[in-house]
């Protein structure tokens, strides 16, 4: 990548991409980042919030395309979906993730600055721990998990508490596991399946690469907009193409 030393103008640089964002549809128009810097190595800064997770991850796509960046550093936020404080999302992360199936053998806690709270202790046959931060609506998750499926659940489960402005998953995958569109398809399935307002049922998932597609009838066109933003919340997908028909 270039370094900042061998542009002729970084300013301008910074004001192609501000026009790149401005023009991309799928972020909105609207949207003007409240800190879009760049330092000598090509690594930008982007700051702000966005109306979706969608519209996130489409915005990080959009900067990340220009030769001259060489990383980004991610601080948008999304506009939460109700107002609330952290300590009810963590009151709703903790029951999501003690009511998960799925997460019965995963030792939780909670990590307040420097303290860790446990919320369930070490069970039989453990399987691995998830540890929960949230500062700020910004809902944090460390620890090691038997497989990328636990992992992108639990990233859906945090992104389903309608206060939660961003998901950062940091959570381990032991013992390592490979990715592919196989397994995607497989977590969004499982998305959809979890999700008590989608008849999952109905709804067919292809995935090529880390584009989702959807297919099949929905019963409204809300159901419609909540299984596609089911498929944005999970972690590695990169476009979703939303074909389902609404049954009139």
């Amino acid at each position: 990548m270039v370094a900042m030393e061998a542009m002729t103008d970084p300013e301008m640089l910074l004001d192609r991409l501000r026009a790149a964002l401005h023009s991309e549809p799928r972020i909105g128009r609207e949207f003007r980042p409240d800190r879009l810097e760049i330092d000598a190595e090509g690594t930008l800064t982007i700051e702000g919030e966005v109306p979706s997770v969608a519209a996130k991850k489409h915005a990080l796509e959009c900067v990340a395309a220009f030769s001259e960046v060489s990383g980004v550093l991610d601080r948008l936020r999304v506009a939460r979906a109700a107002p609330m404080q952290d300590a009810e999302i963590r009151e709703h992360l903790r029951q999501a993730f003690q009511q998960e199936p799925s997460f019965a053998a995963l030792e939780i806690a909670e990590r307040r600055g420097r303290k860790l709270d446990p919320i369930r202790g070490v069970p039989d046959h453990c399987l691995g721990r998830l540890v929960i931060e949230v500062d700020d609506g910004v809902v944090t998750l460390n620890g090691q998990v038997p497989g990328l499926n636990s992992k992108r659940l639990a990233g859906v489960l945090a992104w389903w508490v309608p206060g939660s402005r961003d998901v950062v998953n940091g959570l381990a995958v032991e013992p390592p596991e490979d990715d592919g569109p196989d397994l995607i398809e497989e977590a969004v399935r499982i998305a959809l399946e979890k999700d008590p307002f989608i008849e999952a049922g109905q709804i067919k998932v292809g995935v090529r690469n880390r584009t989702v597609r959807l297919t099949g009838l929905v019963s409204s066109d809300a159901e419609r907009d909540m299984a596609e933003k089911d498929a944005w919340y999970v972690f590695g997908v990169d476009e979703v193409i939303n074909q389902l028909d609404v049954r009139r």
